[in-house]
This record gives structure tokens, sequence and C-alpha cells, in this order.
């Protein structure tokens, strides 16, 4: 079902939610220079195919979600551990 989702830009754009599933959704891992490990990965929980185009002709898409972060601290960085 079609509806108006807001643009950054103030402007609203209508658009459909499409259904999808998660062919991969991997990590993204980072070393501090503090030995801190980070492990960072984006959850997509709707995306919504606008009915607006890129220069090139291809469907623009918003995605809602959230970042999933996971620390891996050392003990000596860690609150009364020192």
């Amino acid at each position: 079902m079609k509806r108006k989702y807001p643009l950054p830009n103030g402007q609203e754009v209508t658009g459909e939610e499409v259904e999808f599933e998660v062919e991969r959704e991997g990590f993204n891992v980072y070393i501090l220079a503090d030995g801190t490990k980070l492990r960072v990965k984006n959850v997509v929980a709707q995306i919504v195919r606008l009915d607006a185009w890129g220069p090139d002709g291809t469907p623009m898409y918003m995605m809602n979600g959230g970042p999933v972060v996971s620390a891996d601290v050392p003990d000596h960085l860690k609150k009364g551990k020192q």
C-alpha cells in the first residue's frame, strides 16, 4: 500500500514498503589503538521503494533500522578493574 514518506529536505514522496529477506548480515570489526575491539553492524527493519529515481533511472530506497554495537574492552580500561 502506498503512502507518503518524509525526506530530510522537508519534501514528502510516496512509496511502498517492500518485503525482504536477509541474505547476509555480518559485523565490521575495528581494532582501536587502546586494544578495544568494536563489532558493528547495521540491522534493517524496513525498506521502502520511493516513487523517485536517481539520475541513472534506478529507484530510490529508504531504509529504517539501526546499528548494533558490541565492544570487547581490555580489563585495564574498565572502571573498577584497574
